[in-house]
């Protein structure tokens, strides 16, 4: 079984400008720098023709792993995430996002899509936690979701700052 990850941002600038931050190079350097956490790194950042492609790691330190997770996991977790984006055409951008940690068996990926107009932005996040391990899978999904959405609300926090500047 698998869970859901919803979320809904919106933001009071015009959508190409939203769309231009995250096909910047700066703007991934920043971010992972103001909310990435200790250890976090960018390892491949490709930035062609309006589109992004990203793969960065972050660190998440034992003493903050949920305790159903320590159980699975001895020690510091690594997490590969890589997210897309395409160009915004016809008021519209689609992109997509995932994650993984090695040696436990889940997985995270869903879409991302960006719409609005010259007045307002929205980013639409619609995915999916799986975690294939008997009885601890559900709770670990759960717990993930939540951090999950946790850390997208901090990324959105930080690009409605990035592009009032």
């Amino acid at each position: 079984m698998s869970r859901r990850i919803e979320h809904l941002s919106k933001y009071t600038v015009p959508a190409e400008k939203v769309h231009e931050a995250v096909t910047s190079e700066q703007y991934w350097r920043d971010r992972i720098v103001a909310v990435g956490g200790p250890g976090a790194a960018i390892e491949e950042l490709t930035v062609r023709d309006e589109t992004v492609a990203v793969t960065m790691s972050q660190i998440i330190a034992a003493e903050h792993l949920p305790s159903m997770v320590s159980k699975v996991v001895n020690g510091d977790i690594v997490i590969k995430r890589s997210e897309t984006m395409a160009p915004f055409k016809d008021g519209k951008a689609t992109g997509t996002f995932s994650a993984h940690v090695d040696g436990v068996p889940a997985r995270i990926e869903g879409t991302q899509v960006l719409t609005g107009d010259e007045n307002s932005a929205t980013l639409e996040i619609d995915g999916e936690v799986e975690v294939k391990i008997p009885f601890l899978g559900g709770k670990i999904e759960s717990a993930i979701v939540d951090e999950v959405v946790r850390l997208i609300q901090a990324e959105q926090d930080f690009t409605r700052e990035w592009t009032a500047k």
